[in-house]
C-alpha cells in the first residue's frame, strides 16, 4: 500500500463525486472538444498538466487536500489561471478519474477461461485502487463518460461476453465484481490509515489493548466469537488481512457467478 493511501478517506465536499459539474462542459473537456480558437497570450500550461498535477496531489495527500488553489500552486500558476483550463473542482474530478481509467492495464482476455477473465478484471481494478486510493471513495453512480471510462467498460465487459448472458446481466455481473473489489480496497485503505494515524501497527494496538480487554471481555459469555476471533487474529496477525479477504471473497464471487453462467 502506498504512503498516500494512509491518508484516505478524508471528508469530501458536496461536489466530491463524479458528474457534479456542468455535463456539457465536462464532456467537452473529457473528449477534448475545443470550444473555439484560443485567444490572448500563449498559455503556460494545459488541461492535461492540470489533471496530472491534481492526481499527484490526491495520491500523495488524499482527496481532501485537492483544491484548485493547491493544483495552481503545484503548477506555479495563479488560481485564476487554473480556471482557464478547468472550470472547477467538479469537472476536474471527472477528468482525474477518466485519466486513471485510461491508464489502467488492459490484458488480453480472449483466450482465457471465464473465471480467469473475471479474476484479471478484479486484479487490475485492485491494482488501480492501490495506486490511487482516493478513487475508492469517489462516488461514480454517474460515471465520467470520457474515453477512459468507455475503454474500461468495454474491455471489462469482455470478461462476460459469449457466455450466454443477456446485456443487462452482463452489466450487473460486472457491477457485482467491481463492487466487491472496491469494498475490500476501502477496508485495506482504512486499515493503513488507522496504523498511520495511531503511529501503531495492528499488533502494537492489540498488545496495548489486551490487558484491559482481559478484564472486561468474558470469553465464556461470547464463546464462539472469542474462539473464532482469536484463531483468525493469530492467523492474520491482526483483526483483518486485506489479501486474505480479497482472495477468499473473490473465490465466493466467482462461485456465485458460476451458478449463473455454468447452469445456463
Amino acid at each position: 500500500m502506498d504512503d498516500g493511501s494512509a491518508q484516505q478517506p478524508q471528508r469530501r465536499g458536496k461536489q466530491d463525486r463524479s458528474s457534479a459539474g456542468d455535463p456539457v462542459r465536462t464532456l467537452e473537456l473529457l473528449w477534448r472538444i475545443s470550444s473555439g480558437p484560443a485567444r490572448g497570450p500563449k498559455q503556460r500550461s494545459s488541461v492535461d498538466a492540470v489533471v496530472a498535477a491534481a492526481i499527484e496531489l490526491a495520491d500523495a495527500e488524499g482527496i481532501g487536500a485537492l483544491t484548485m488553489r493547491a493544483v495552481a500552486t503545484k503548477l506555479g500558476l495563479t488560481p485564476m489561471a487554473t480556471y482557464t483550463y478547468v472550470p472547477g473542482k467538479a469537472e476536474l474530478l471527472d477528468l482525474m478519474v477518466d485519466k486513471v481509467y485510461r491508464e489502467m492495464d488492459r490484458p488480453d482476455l480472449s483466450d482465457l477461461p471465464w473465471r480467469d477473465r473475471v479474476n484479471t478484471i478484479a486484479m487490475t481494478n485492485r491494482a488501480m485502487l492501490t495506486r490511487h486510493p482516493w478513487v475508492a471513495y469517489l462516488p461514480t453512480t454517474r460515471p465520467p463518460l470520457g474515453p477512459g471510462m468507455a475503454a474500461k467498460y468495454d474491455h471489462e465487459l469482455r470478461a462476460f461476453d459469449g457466455l450466454g448472458l443477456d446485456d443487462v446481466t452482463m452489466d450487473a455481473s460486472l457491477t457485482y465484481v467491481l463492487g466487491f473489489v472496491t469494498s475490500v480496497a476501502r477496508i485495506a485503505i482504512d486499515t493503513a490509515r488507522a496504523a498511520a494515524d495511531s503511529a501503531m501497527t495492528d499488533h502494537q494496538w492489540w498488545e496495548r489493548a489486551a490487558p484491559l480487554l482481559a478484564q472486561v471481555f468474558d470469553p465464556q459469555q461470547y464463546p464462539v466469537g472469542a474462539r473464532v476471533g482469536s484463531t483468525a487474529g493469530q492467523a492474520h496477525g491482526a483483526a483483518y488481512n486485506a489479501d486474505h479477504a480479497y482472495e477468499f471473497g473473490l473465490a465466493r464471487v466467482l462461485d456465485g457467478l458460476a451458478q449463473l453462467i455454468e447452469n445456463r
